[in-house]
């Protein structure tokens, strides 16, 4: 995990700690279920309406409030938020602003075949295309 991943996931105020955690650590933690904390900091960086984060991490609205009451996301839920963190970390690094990452995310691209960012980070293979996407961007290939 990189210090930007980390921040987007909400940093040392949702982890209780100031080191970034190694990947073998984010491995345990993923599979221990990350912090529900640590999606309202990616909701929050992303300005991602509840709706909008249950359509992503393929979350019904009721099993969304219920892992807010017991305030940890299951494994596999979590495994989607790192994807959108990582995802978003590498958006901000690209686009200088966490505004400007943002807008782009939530905007239709011809290259996704007119689909949003954001919603295509459903998927691992949708994730590589974002990733792809913004290193053409990051390189200067039109894109």
């Amino acid at each position: 995990m990189t210090a930007a991943e980390y921040e987007v996931l909400g940093g040392a105020r949702v982890f209780k700690r100031r080191r970034v955690p190694t990947s073998s650590e984010l491995r345990e933690r993923i599979k221990e279920g990350l912090p529900y904390r640590s999606l309202e900091a990616v909701r929050e960086r992303l300005r991602l309406s509840l709706p909008e984060a249950a359509t992503v991490l393929h979350m019904p609205p009721r099993t969304l409030a219920r892992r807010k009451q017991t305030r940890r996301l299951a494994a596999h839920e979590s495994d989607r938020l790192y994807r959108i963190a990582r995802i978003a970390a590498h958006a901000f690094a690209v686009f200088g602003t966490e505004d400007k990452a943002a807008a782009w995310l939530r905007r239709p691209n011809r290259a996704l075949n007119d689909e949003v960012p954001i919603h295509v980070l459903d998927t691992d293979v949708g994730a590589r295309q974002v990733e792809d996407l913004l290193g053409r961007i990051e390189h200067g290939v039109v894109s």
